[in-house]
């Protein structure tokens, strides 16, 4: 049943802004591959970090990421960033 919740949730979100997103198409920077090695991680976030930075939509990225629990590189943050801002996944 929560996933349904879940699904419901997420078809009612407001993400419309994804089209005008400067990373669209960049998947691979912004989701890590399995057993990515940090030092790769640091490079690819560094990367996405670019990207990020002349978008126009960032800041309604980085809250979708923050409000949905997302994991990977959302308006400019880490996972881990959004954690140690208090934002839980």
């Amino acid at each position: 049943m929560a996933a349904l919740d879940s699904f419901a949730r997420r078809a009612i979100t407001d993400d419309d802004w994804m089209v005008s997103a400067a990373c669209k198409g960049l998947t691979h920077l912004f989701f890590p591959p399995p057993a990515e090695r940090p030092q790769a991680r640091e490079r690819r976030e560094a990367t996405a970090r670019e990207v990020c930075a002349s978008c126009t939509v960032r800041s309604l990225c980085r809250a979708f990421a923050r409000d949905e629990h997302e994991y990977g590189f959302w308006g400019g943050e880490s996972e881990d960033e959004r954690h140690a801002a208090g934002y839980r996944l």
